[in-house]
């Protein structure tokens, strides 16, 4: 490659940076992770006063409570929102759970608990309902993970206005969306916490360091890099490998902004980088967490879990009864390989901080 060939790969990339976030109306190429089930608006109004783009999850959210969470982030910050959302295809509703609920019997034995009763997944998947949420709120973002939604409900949300983006964990996936037009693309790296998007294929993790230059060289559109990204210098180096902007997850997750339970902190506080695991055990997908009790006797990877996202499910009284003793046995720890990088601070600061990061990188680079 040449000389010009590089400066073009350096300098195209900032330059639609600064067009996308500038756009947006934030300050700093930062986005809050989603992270549903772990922030709410008082995390989205904290990242978005600290000049970044706040998210809420829609996955774990009825409705109406999205439009609340909405409708109150509004009120206290003017600035970027994003709306994410699930676009898994929903398993039959009778789908054989008998091996995973006997892999977990002897977990329901030791907490002295019944085994019947699980509460439903509560994870939903984007549709008419949800279209009507992002066209009320008409947030300046709204992304998807695993993959899109269908073609008349992706044209409602590009119908508000709202930019469309979404998660991609290899080259392959990210040309897929770029061919349906989206906005700009999050290259999730193997190092990001919680669920890897994936969706054209089984799970084929692609770590961050390798996986953003090449999506950067792949599609024409801005390419925000996520996994593994908690402090100033994750974020110049996601800049310097032709990131438009950054993706944080973990690094929020441990703010006082943030939902997490002292349960979760205190886990991801004493995690070291090889506690940070993959595991479908969980919800029936891959997620990456710290390894806990559950983990550590089932393995990280079962064969019997029910589809996603059912194997939450029967899971869901183990955790109840485990956290109330303040036991995080049975509980998802999610937190990415990063977390050792992460600290309690104000959304806002981290914000800030990331941001600051990113645009001096930038500039080094113009």
């Amino acid at each position: 490659m040449g000389v010009d060939a590089q400066h073009r790969q350096l300098v195209m990339p900032m330059g639609a940076a600064a067009d996308f976030f500038a756009a947006l109306g934030a300050r700093w190429p930062v986005i809050q992770a989603p992270m549903a089930g772990f922030g709410d608006a008082t995390l989205a109004i904290a990242a978005i006063r600290g000049g970044g783009v706040g998210s809420l999850a829609g996955a774990m959210f009825t409705p109406d409570r999205l439009l609340v969470e909405a409708a109150t982030v509004r009120a206290a910050a003017p600035g970027p929102l994003n709306l994410n959302f699930f676009c898994h295809t929903p398993p039959a509703a009778d789908a054989d759970d008998v091996a995973w609920q006997a892999a977990l019997a002897p977990f329901y034995a030791a907490e002295g608990i019944a085994a019947d009763g699980a509460a439903p997944a509560s994870r939903c998947p984007f549709d008419a309902d949800a279209a009507r949420v992002v066209e009320k709120v008409r947030p300046e973002i709204v992304s998807f993970h695993f993959g899109l939604p269908a073609p008349d409900l992706l044209a409602r949300v590009r119908a508000t206005g709202a930019r469309v983006i979404a998660s991609a964990t290899t080259v392959a996936e990210a040309r897929w969306l770029a061919a349906k037009g989206c906005d700009a693309i999050i290259a999730q790296g193997f190092e990001a916490g919680g669920h890897a998007g994936y969706f054209l294929a089984d799970h084929r993790p692609v770590g961050t360091f390798a996986l953003v230059p090449q999506v950067v060289d792949a599609v024409a559109m801005p390419v925000i890099a996520a996994g593994g990204i908690a402090d100033a210098r994750g974020a110049a180096a996601a800049i310097a490998l032709g990131a438009a902007g950054i993706q944080a997850g973990t690094a929020y997750l441990v703010t006082e902004d943030s939902r997490a339970s002292a349960i979760h902190r205190a886990a991801v506080a004493a995690s070291t980088s090889d506690d940070s695991v993959f595991t479908n055990v969980f919800s029936g997908r891959f997620a990456r967490g710290v390894r806990n009790r559950l983990i550590d006797a089932l393995g990280p990877t079962s064969a019997v879990t029910p589809p996603f996202p059912l194997a939450a499910a029967a899971i869901a009284p183990l955790r109840a009864a485990a956290e109330a003793a303040g036991r995080g046995d049975y509980s998802s720890l999610w937190a990415g390989q990063g977390a050792p990088l992460a600290h309690s601070r104000h959304a806002a600061e981290l914000t800030e901080m990331l941001g600051a990061a990113a645009l001096a990188a930038r500039r080094s680079l113009a």
